[in-house]
């Protein structure tokens, strides 16, 4: 299997370091994994796709504006 180098702040490492019953090692390549997974995904999904980035920006937007909106109501009535 081949090796790969991943840096990571002192202060990361000195936590890391005192749990010693954690595998970085399988922590990382399940990460790396599921990151592939889901660009893998996402490209498969998209591939036929006709929106462009402008229409996908002005999308995102939009969801961003209508969630914030929702969660603004539910706070109101919280108080």
């Amino acid at each position: 299997m081949p090796t790969i180098t991943v840096q990571v702040p002192d202060d990361l490492k000195r936590r890391m370091d005192e749990q010693d019953i954690i595998n970085w090692s399988a922590v990382a390549r399940n990460a790396f994994e599921k990151q592939l997974s889901n660009l893998e995904f996402f490209k498969e999904f998209a591939k036929d796709s006709t929106m462009t980035e402008e229409d996908a920006i002005r999308l995102g937007r939009a969801v961003n504006k209508k969630v914030g909106e929702h969660y603004r109501k539910i706070h109101e009535k919280k108080r």
